[in-house]
């Protein structure tokens, strides 16, 4: 079965970890700011504690921050779990980020920080967010920080520029599924010194050195990878994660969606042999881009045009985490291709005011594209891993046999 995600792992991974270098930490933050053209770079176990330690060196408490409504969910516990706000703007139905306009109005006296999320790998308009920006804190009379949200979107471009290098800081996660991995953790870039100094401070008196547990299990986690992802094995882990509890304590447990929580090891600091894995990534961001974005315009060429489809748009500087795709009937489109050895993604199933967790924070306020998207998106595999047959294949059978399923359903 031909996985919705895999992470592009290969024997240098594996053979880095074993020379347990000691100091990788600082040398994978070293290469991480070289690599995104950004002076300073602060690694954590993961991408919410970053953003949680980022509100917490900032003093940032009681303050209302500024996030999409249809993004990862992490970010709004992060803002909730360091005592601050939610407020929701909805997203556009074009590249899934925030609508400017609504952003503009969102602002007020208590907006302290603005999370600009580039879903997906889509650059923000960036030049229209620093306006809204500028002109909000001449209004209201104090600094608003800008993070950018680049959970999704290593390497994006406006204009020419690098997405992360706008703005405050920006925001990096590092599981197994986003572009380049550490098998787990986040990282915060800033050209900032003094915000630098401030978050290294927090860092050094509240997250702890992780246990000697927590490497071995690491290990075993990242050991699991390689045959995990298999096309040959894939079959059975698909039939464990969507018929058994099994694989819970690996996945789920990690996110609870509905529940504000962190994980437990949330201030444990980021483990040499992750920092080992980044570096290695690092060395296969280019190849990653470069294949993401071929991947991209492959699946644009070959089902631009065919009925039922919402394909995403084809956009400079995009480096496509996922590639998106609006269906009617989804469950049954993704059932159909689990029929012919396809796991089709769903990534974010969910509108985040409409959460029972985060319906307080939604001030009666209605988020239609949010919620559309969380009923009708699917993500085509774009990994870098995957093979140009494979790729084939999946547009042939979204051709073939999903299209004309969606058009005859649409008839009847």
């Amino acid at each position: 079965m031909i996985p919705r995600l895999r992470p592009f792992l290969g024997n240098e991974e594996l053979l880095a970890v074993l020379r347990r270098e000691r100091g990788a930490v600082k040398r994978f933050e070293q290469a991480f700011a070289s690599t995104f053209d950004a002076k300073y770079a602060l690694a954590f176990p993961y991408g919410r504690s970053a953003l949680w330690a980022l509100f917490k060196a900032l003093g940032i408490q009681g303050a209302e921050i500024v996030m999409p409504a249809y993004t990862c969910v992490v970010v709004a516990h992060a803002t909730v779990l360091s005592g601050n706000t939610p407020r929701f703007v909805d997203v556009s139905l074009y590249d899934y980020n925030m609508i400017l306009d609504q952003l503009e109005q969102a602002i007020n006296h208590r907006t302290r920080a603005i999370i600009a999320t580039h879903l997906f790998g889509y650059p923000l308009d960036l030049d229209r967010l620093g306006q809204i920006v500028r002109d909000a804190e001449e209004r209201i009379g104090h600094k608003i920080w800008v993070i950018q949200d680049c959970a999704h979107s290593f390497g994006a471009r406006w204009k020419g520029n690098l997405v992360c290098n706008n703005g405050d800081a920006a925001l990096f996660s590092l599981d197994i599924s986003k572009m380049i991995t550490s098998v787990v953790g986040g990282i915060i870039t800033t050209n900032d010194a003094q915000l630098y100094e401030r978050m290294q401070d927090f860092r050094g008196k509240n997250f702890n050195r992780p246990v000697l547990f927590k490497t071995i299990r690491r290990l075993i986690y990242l050991l699991a990878l390689y045959p995990t992802f298999s096309e040959h094995t894939y079959y059975l882990v698909n039939w464990l994660e969507r018929n058994t509890k099994f694989l819970d304590p690996l996945t789920k447990a990690y996110h609870l969606d509905d529940k504000i929580h962190f994980p437990p090891d949330y201030s444990s600091r980021m483990l040499e042999l992750e920092a080992a894995v980044g570096l290695v990534q690092l060395k296969k961001y280019a190849e990653v881009v470069r294949r993401r974005q071929e991947n991209a315009r492959y699946y644009d060429t070959h089902l631009r045009g065919l009925p039922g489809l919402a394909l995403p748009p084809i956009v400079d500087g995009a480096t496509y985490s996922h590639y998106v795709v609006r269906v009617d009937n989804r469950e049954s489109v993704l059932s159909l291709f689990r029929r012919f050895g396809v796991q089709l993604g769903e990534l974010i199933e969910y509108s985040i005011p409409a959460m029972n967790s985060f319906a307080p924070y939604a001030n009666q306020q209605s988020f239609p594209n949010a919620m559309k998207c969380s009923q009708s998106t699917i993500n085509l595999p774009v990994y870098a891993c995957l093979t140009d047959s494979q790729r084939a294949k999946i547009a042939e059978i979204m051709r073939e046999q999903a299209v004309p399923w969606l058009m005859a359903n649409l008839k009847q």
